[in-house]
Order: C-alpha cells, then sequence, then structure tokens
C-alpha cells in the first residue's frame, strides 16, 4: 500500500494551523508603533484574530502597536502585536478589545457569505 507524504514546512504548517479563515480586504491603516511616527498604509486581509498590511517602515516583531482602519460597520482602534514578516507584507494579531473584536467578527461574517456567493479571491 502506497501511502502519499506531504513535505512539512513551516509555512504550510502555519497556514494548515490557522485558526481563523482570512479575507481578502483592502482599506487604508493607521500603525502607530511605540518609537515611531504613523505608518500609513493599507491592509490586505483581515480575520477575526489579525490583519495583515503591506509596510515600507520596519515594525519589530514582537512589538504591541495601535491600529487604526475603518470597516463597513465602523472605525476600528484596536491594540496588536506583530507576529510575522514576509518581506512587505506584516501580519499582525489582535489583542483584547470586545467592542472592536464585535466590529471585526461582523465584517468577517459578511466576507465569508460574499466569497460564498461570489468565490474565493486570491489573497
Amino acid at each position: 500500500m502506497k501511502t502519499e507524504h506531504k513535505p512539512s514546512n513551516s509555512v504550510s504548517n502555519f497556514v494548515e494551523n490557522r485558526r481563523c479563515s482570512r479575507y481578502k480586504l483592502e482599506v487604508p491603516i493607521e500603525i502607530y508603533p511605540r518609537n515611531h511616527t504613523v505608518i500609513r498604509s493599507h491592509t490586505r486581509d483581515i480575520s477575526e484574530s489579525g490583519i495583515s498590511a503591506m509596510l515600507l517602515d520596519d515594525v519589530p516583531l514582537g512589538e504591541v502597536v495601535r491600529l487604526e482602519f475603518a470597516l463597513p460597520f465602523g472605525k476600528v482602534e484596536i491594540l496588536a502585536v506583530a507576529r510575522q514578516r514576509n518581506a512587505f507584507r506584516y501580519g499582525f494579531e489582535f489583542l483584547e478589545d470586545a467592542a472592536a473584536r464585535e466590529l471585526i467578527a461582523r465584517t468577517c461574517r459578511e466576507l465569508a457569505v460574499e466569497e460564498a456567493l461570489y468565490g474565493k479571491h486570491d489573497i
């Protein structure tokens, strides 16, 4: 009996272990690092646990930053940790904030419905 073996690498493991689905979302975002002026950019995707954005400025991994961005249901201001960097793309994990997290969850539910109706777009 032949068994199929999938190669193991950190990227595929990270994607498979992701706890929340990501949805394409491109909106302006302002990032406020501790010892840096505001960084203005655009998001790439969002999930209930985090958001990614393309940055030209460096944000140290592990640093807590304040994020400000607008969603269809309201403006979000939330603290997040810079968790991942791939070239200019940064991944931020949201920290607890019940009101902001509810707006984010509501947006993700809406994006999930759109994805189900119109198909998934490349992220």
